[in-house]
């Protein structure tokens, strides 16, 4: 697995700031990458990590080749340590699953804690970074550095700590130890304790570039251009939107057909239909359910692209193109802001284990109440 820069999907201005920092000897010895998953604030902490640790630097990126370069690829730099939210049922301490750790990120640095709890546990318990976790810290804090230079504490999901790791993680960053550097990532750091924020250089992490992700899925997933674009425009800037829509090759018809039901039924206000559109929707399973609100937002977006812009920058494969003639009509400046709120409500309450059948009842009328503004 190679953690070089130029393996980052995207993320041009990002890279070359974070080489910038590490160029000039300045950097923060706590650092927070905030980002959603997809976006790539892990693989992005680990090409920092290598670069930082690479002996033999060229063109702006490590060189993927020295001893220290292998190590990080192989996640066996001595220097190099990781914590991340574990089952307490199963054992305490990151260092009890290393080995999923590495087969995870061999497999793809692109996950998210849902893919990484169904990994280590198939009854997935919510994982945590426990009180075990941070004398952990402390006790490799203190050992001295194999190679002489920094050693690197990669912290994922740091915002699943409970309140005594946290709290002894803020007295580490009040008084670090020297070469000591923090790499926190995280896809929601309002979650973290605010004096942790405090003591972090905030570095967001930005959605990957329509065209790098476009790129990618012609190159990688042996897409075409027309699809890829389409695609990328429905992941809004997540690679793991966009390999979740490419999952099986029925989740694209899936997801439209949903799409087309319920935008139907609610125009007719045929209220029995609605009804058993959320009953079905309700049985797919919490991760196609938020797929579906991706989904469906992406339509709307399309949809006002095409009646205030152009059709010809609306980011649709042919099926959809067809359905959005007669569908844009209905998304105006009367409702589009309405009903993006409530696509985005729906998302946060599914993310927090809502009941999806009362939910999803609730967007259906909410949606008949909407396309009948436009």
């Amino acid at each position: 697995m190679s953690v070089q820069f130029q393996q980052i999907i995207g993320q041009i201005s990002l890279k070359q700031e974070l080489v910038r920092a590490i160029d000039s000897g300045k950097i923060a010895h706590a650092q927070l990458f905030q980002g959603p998953a997809g976006h790539g604030g892990l693989p992005i902490a680990l090409a920092f990590a290598q670069y930082l640790f690479c002996n033999n630097r060229q063109n702006k990126d490590s060189c993927g080749q020295c001893a220290s370069c292998q190590k990080v690829q192989q996640l066996q730099h001595p220097d190099l340590h990781f914590v991340f939210p574990v089952v307490q049922s199963i054992g305490k301490t990151a260092d009890l699953f290393l080995s999923d750790w590495r087969a995870q990120i061999q497999e793809s640095a692109y996950f998210d804690l849902f893919q990484w709890t169904e990994r280590i546990d198939n009854k997935l318990r919510k994982p945590i970074i426990g009180t075990e976790e941070s004398q952990e810290i402390i006790r490799k804090l203190n050992l001295k550095g194999y190679e002489g230079g920094y050693k690197v504490m990669i912290i994922w999901q740091p915002e699943e700590m409970n309140a005594n790791c946290a709290n002894k993680l803020l007295k580490i960053l009040e008084e670090p130890p020297a070469q000591t550097l923090f790499l926190l990532v995280s896809e929601d750091a309002s979650k973290l304790m605010i004096t942790i924020q405090s003591r972090t250089q905030l570095i967001r992490i930005p959605k990957i570039e329509g065209a790098a992700l476009s790129s990618f899925l012609v190159s990688q997933k042996n897409q075409t251009k027309v699809n890829a674009d389409a695609i990328a425009a429905f992941a809004d800037g997540s690679l793991l939107a966009a390999l979740a829509y490419l999952e099986t090759s029925e989740n694209q018809d899936q997801q439209r057909q949903h799409f087309i039901q319920l935008m139907r039924v609610c125009y007719k206000k045929e209220v029995l239909a609605m009804m058993d559109w959320a009953d079905e929707i309700a049985t797919i399973g919490k991760e196609r359910q938020k797929l579906f609100i991706q989904y469906a937002l992406h339509m709307l977006r399309q949809s006002i692209l095409t009646n205030y812009m152009s059709a010809a920058l609306t980011k649709v494969s042919t099926e959809e193109e067809a359905f959005l003639e007669k569908f844009a009509p209905f998304i105006s400046g009367n409702n589009i802001r309405e009903f993006m709120q409530a696509l985005d409500a729906a998302y946060y309450q599914i993310d927090r284990n809502a009941n999806p059948r009362i939910l999803f009842t609730q967007l259906c009328f909410q949606t008949m109440r909407y396309i009948h503004q436009a």
